[in-house]
């Protein structure tokens, strides 16, 4: 069984349509995705009309958190999408993006850098917007080269000259809110340096002892020994070791299937969820 739960579409700030995501899955030899769009489930119903034989689908999302000014994200599945209080959570950090992005629009042009907000908004589509697509409005603009310039101090990176904070949730609250939903969840690449933060083992044993399920251990930006000590929390912890790519189409080289998740890890979290079945053809 290989199981990549940790994947965007165009619904976010994936490069990829979701349906077009299902298809690479399946090329990858995978026998499940989980879709975990930030703060939308908006390409879960194409990405579940895409499937094929032997191929299944967790319905998810990436929910945006913060704890002490710190971004912490928060992988959510088989929740129920309806579920009245976290849907208009979701909602509000969606609107919450939206005003970012158009203050880092403002910001960036206070800084001679000549983009947009219809240009951010035509990139993003009808995608939730997100910082990618700031960056790769300034990738048009001849600014920079690569996204990964972008989140830098110089620019959009968390303390840069035109990044702009925005509206999340704790995510021992988030951790509830899902549950509520019939959900479970999962701490999303919590040693990630590129992310700009890495999360303490204290914080981790809070958010477990708030009920979060599992530990995304198996990541493209964990090195071998953040995984060793990712491993050992999660077993002291009784948290399941979650895996996925986090690929966001071109943005990271397509690499859907790159990582996964244990058959035993993965039973753990399926045998917890009620809100929403696994999507099989």
């Amino acid at each position: 069984m290989r199981a990549d739960l940790h994947c965007h579409s165009s619904a976010s700030d994936g490069t990829r349509p979701p349906a077009e995501v299902i298809t690479r899955a399946a090329a990858a030899g995978l026998d499940l995705i989980a879709l975990t769009d930030h703060d939308t489930v908006a390409g879960i119903a194409a990405a579940a009309d895409a499937l094929p034989q032997g191929l299944s689908l967790i319905p998810g999302m990436e929910l945006s958190c913060r704890r002490d000014g710190h971004s912490v994200h928060l992988l959510g599945y088989l929740f129920d999408p309806e579920h009245t209080e976290l849907a208009a959570q979701v909602q509000e950090i969606r609107h919450s993006r939206v005003e970012r992005a158009r203050a880092m629009v403002a910001r960036l042009n206070e800084l001679d850098v000549p983009v947009t907000w219809e240009q951010v908004r035509a990139i993003a589509g009808d995608g939730v917007i997100g910082r990618p697509h700031v960056a790769r409005a300034m990738i048009e603009a001849g600014v920079i080269s690569s996204v990964k310039e972008a989140f830098t101090p110089e620019w959009i990176g968390p303390g840069g000259r035109a990044h702009v904070s925005r509206y999340a949730l704790d995510p021992a609250d988030a951790i509830a809110l899902v549950h509520a939903a019939g959900g479970v969840t999962s701490l999303a690449h919590p040693l990630a340096v590129t992310r700009g933060w890495m999360v303490p083992d204290d914080l981790i044993a809070e958010l477990a002892l708030a009920g979060l399920d599992g530990v995304e251990v198996a990541h493209p930006d964990h090195d071998r020994s953040q995984r060793d000590q990712l491993r050992t929390v999660a077993r002291r912890l009784g948290l399941a070791a979650t895996g996925g790519s986090d690929d966001h189409g071109q943005l990271t080289g397509d690499r859907i299937g790159c990582e996964s998740t244990g058959q035993e890890d993965l039973g753990r979290l399926l045998e917890r969820a009620t809100g929403a079945p696994v999507i099989t053809r």
